[in-house]
């Protein structure tokens, strides 16, 4: 893909807070929303704190892999099952801290183990074959979040839902409603317009123009339902302002967030213990997760790579982006309580704006935790109708999706066994396929559960080892996806060398 801006560029100041701005909301709706869930549960957690636990958490990633991997973390949804066990567990704040510190420690040993085996398995682990399928079905598993808030009005209350890939997804959700697809679709437009037919500026930023005419139309439908007391003409919710202005004080414009470790040192007293049968429980809830959180890494950053045109995973390296993954859950859960994951929404925004650079995500992490403490601009994106949102998320999800198609492009789907690969692990993800081991007599759910898109990648790797067992003359770096045919980036000149190898890790 021809980069406007590649990983190393650094576009002018004032094009850096616009294009930073731009991935803050493309990222924001997410990770607002698992503190939100997590609250309507019992443990009140702010949405704030969480925004700037992604942040921070995203900084020590950016550290950890050298400033060569430009995407955002942010809260990840993986984990609500285990944070809402521990938190029907009475374990409180600390619990969470402790729960993802042991999934970030899972991603940590891992890391030292890719340290000292290298990475040239993974290719043959995982080829183009493997990893692009893995990579559609990610876009597609998300494209239930997309349509349920293209059909939502104002939201009301928290329901969970299960999609047909048998994940599972916590809306706040009101009734269905016409006006609110046609906003979000307004919004999904006015991205695709911009993106095809915009100035070469305004191409670098279709989300915030998208998002703003969806908000914009959602504001004006809002205001006449209010006058003519139409409730299924209000998308848009006024209670983050009622609640930031209700009464002028300094907190309506600037306040401290309820970060994490501060809420379990005033509020440790009124939960469980955290004495050895807690953290023996809080291992058995996280630690997994961990596990089957390495597929979803991987097929990001193989993606990633595909669209900056440098293999992430030789240069900086998995075990750095394992690292820094890592290292990134858990200084984001000290203080926002919520374990961080790389966002495919982020990846789907440098990929459609075609600004890869560095800077803009290192801005974006700062922008969150300054902005933070700022009322007004919480409540703002607290506003932001989901309708709004899932047109924009329409577009992100599905550039997900085909890149992910995109990596079959080279792979010759006429051979049989490449068609028993790629068929046996679509159908595996989109058929919903997940293993679950135990039951938790808390929740009354599966003790580990190991997700559709997992189990998938599993299945799939088993029946690629079948179908080339005993050939001996298989070329295992021509179609592993990545090492013929990315090209890396000439730090000096920031151009594009076809064919230089990457710097392995050993020599670093």
């Amino acid at each position: 893909m021809k980069l406007i801006y590649g990983v190393s560029d650094k576009p002018t100041f004032g094009k850096i807070i616009v294009f930073a701005f731009q991935q803050m909301i493309a990222i924001m709706a997410a990770t607002l929303l698992v503190p939100i869930i997590i609250s309507s549960q019992g443990l009140t957690m702010d949405p704030a704190a969480a925004l700037f636990g992604a942040g921070i958490g995203t900084l020590v990633y950016i550290l950890c892999t050298k400033r060569r991997s430009p995407v955002f973390l942010g809260s990840s949804f993986t984990f609500l099952g285990a944070m809402g066990a521990a938190a029907a567990q009475n374990y409180g704040y600390w619990g969470l801290i402790i729960g993802v510190a042991f999934a970030g420690g899972v991603y940590l040993i891992i890391s030292l183990v890719i340290r000292f085996v290298g990475t040239n398995w993974l290719n043959k682990l995982l080829p183009a074959v493997i990893i692009g399928p893995i990579v559609a079905i990610i876009g597609l598993s998300l494209s239930g979040t997309a349509t349920q808030w293209l059909m939502s009005n104002t939201m009301q209350h928290v329901e969970e839902f299960k999609d047909i890939y048998n994940n599972s997804y916590y809306l706040m959700v009101d009734d269905y409603n016409l006006l609110s697809i046609f906003c979000g679709l307004v919004s999904f437009f006015v991205i695709v317009l911009t993106s095809v037919k915009g100035s070469k500026t305004l191409k670098l930023i279709p989300f915030i123009i998208g998002i703003g005419a969806g908000y914009a139309l959602a504001l004006i439908l809002t205001l006449i339902g209010q006058a003519l007391d139409v409730k299924y003409m209000q998308l848009l919710d006024f209670t983050p302002f009622k609640n930031a202005f209700g009464k002028i004080t300094f907190e309506s414009f600037f306040a401290l967030p309820d970060f994490t470790f501060l809420m379990g040192i005033q509020h440790g007293g009124e939960y469980e213990p955290i004495n050895g049968v807690a953290i023996g429980n809080l291992a058995l809830l996280f630690a997994p997760i961990g596990i089957v959180e390495l597929a979803q890494h991987i097929a990001d950053h193989k993606n990633l790579s595909t669209i900056i045109e440098r293999d992430l995973i030789k240069d900086p390296g998995l075990s750095r982006t394992l690292l820094g993954d890592g290292l990134g859950s858990i200084v984001g859960a000290i203080f926002g309580g919520c374990a961080n994951t790389t966002y495919g929404e982020s990846i789907g925004c440098v990929a459609i704006t075609k600004n890869a650079s560095i800077i803009t995500i290192i801005c974006a992490a700062i922008g969150c935790m300054l902005l933070s403490f700022f009322t007004p601009f919480v409540a703002v994106i607290e506003s932001i109708p989901k309708c709004v949102m899932g047109g924009a998320c329409v577009a992100l999800y599905g550039f997900i999706a085909v890149s992910g198609l995109q990596m079959l492009k080279e792979v010759d789907l006429g051979d049989n066994k490449n068609l028993f690969v790629v068929s046996s692990i679509l159908v595996c993800g989109i058929g919903a396929l997940v293993l679950n081991f135990g039951t938790n007599k808390t929740t009354g759910e599966a003790l580990l559960s190991i997700t559709s898109i997992a189990t998938a990648l599993i299945v799939g790797i088993l029946t690629n080892l079948i179908v080339n067992i005993g050939r001996k003359d298989r070329d295992d770096t021509s179609k592993d996806g990545l090492s013929a045919n990315i090209s890396t980036i000439d730090e000096n000149t920031t151009s594009f060398s076809e064919n230089q190898p990457a710097e392995s890790e050993t020599n670093k």
